[in-house]
């Protein structure tokens, strides 16, 4: 027998496959899924970390664990979504993979291009030492990671249900706040910090999804920013102190408006400028799309509103 024919490769697959199903247990309500699943990839995030702890700066270990807590997470939420919510995965649909990731890391890695742009215009950034591309492996695992279980539980998860109770601009707002809100327990946290990627970020991974409906592309995004961010040019991840080194040792010196100081680069003001470009154009598209929508259209039973 093939290994992709044993039953636990079969029904990882049966997880992903957009085919309709019958129902066969009644859907719970909005908040009760809500809770569920929270508290669900809270686990998840649990574990993602303790694989982080365990690679530590190894570039193969890190890959490893990285690719495995991704594929996990992705997993779990699969086979929650079917089981909690009795419908296809749509938002994970395998088709929209290849090209969600690629086009998300690309743009991703461009945005923070264009910021350290910026403030390397205006003397702030620099780099010492050497070159280390075990660093930048390193770093990838572990972003691959991040950006999945993040994006989950930020967009597939909280996400969606505020949207069902509140409409797409509560469940941007709401989702945004608490995305910045988590980057509070690192390290080198700040609240200026926590609010620029609350506004930089939250909203422009929200305004993805919103857009596209998928999450590939908002996985994409958040991976290619954070691989730039310290894979790349290496500076300080969201204040967190602890992240590996990656391929350049940057340094950031001047006004902190300008470099984002102990929290990094996203706390400056070019990050939230460059950000919110793709964030408007998401959102026009979205709106364009029909994609923006109330309470009230959300809860007819099928048509839904456009605000």
């Amino acid at each position: 027998m093939s290994p992709w024919d044993a039953p636990s490769v079969q029904w990882v697959k049966r997880q992903f496959s957009q085919s309709p199903f019958e129902p066969t247990r009644r859907v719970w309500p909005t908040g009760v899924r809500l809770v569920v699943m929270v508290v669900l990839f809270i686990l998840v995030t649990g574990l993602a970390a303790g694989t982080r702890s365990m690679a530590g700066d190894d570039p193969v270990l890190s890959l490893l664990f990285g690719a495995a807590t991704a594929a996990i997470a992705l997993t779990v939420y699969a086979a929650a979504v079917r089981f909690l919510e009795q419908r296809p995965v749509s938002e994970l649909d395998a088709a929209d993979t290849v090209p969600g990731l690629r086009r998300g890391t690309l743009v991703g890695l461009g945005l923070f291009v264009a910021t350290l742009a910026l403030i390397a215009l205006f003397g702030g950034y620099g780099t010492k030492g050497g070159v280390s591309v075990g660093g930048a492996f390193t770093v990838l695992g572990l972003t691959a990671g991040v950006a999945v279980v993040e994006e989950i539980l930020f967009r597939g998860i909280v996400f969606r249900f505020v949207e069902q109770l509140t409409g797409t601009w509560g469940a941007l707002a709401v989702s945004g706040v608490l995305f910045g809100a988590l980057h509070l327990v690192n390290s080198g946290a700040t609240v200026w910090g926590a609010l620029a990627i609350a506004m930089e970020a939250g909203l422009m991974l929200g305004a993805a999804y919103a857009a596209t409906r998928t999450l590939w592309l908002p996985i994409g995004l958040h991976l290619g920013w954070n691989f730039a961010l310290s894979g790349i040019f290496g500076v300080t991840v969201s204040g967190n102190e602890d992240t590996p080194t990656g391929l350049l040792r940057g340094v950031l010196s001047g006004p902190t408006a300008i470099t984002g100081g102990g929290f990094g680069p996203e706390a400056s003001i070019f990050a939230i400028l460059v950000c919110a470009v793709p964030a408007v154009m998401f959102l026009r598209s979205a709106r364009r799309q029909g994609r923006v929508y109330t309470r009230s259209g959300l809860r007819s039973g099928g048509t839904r509103t456009l605000s």
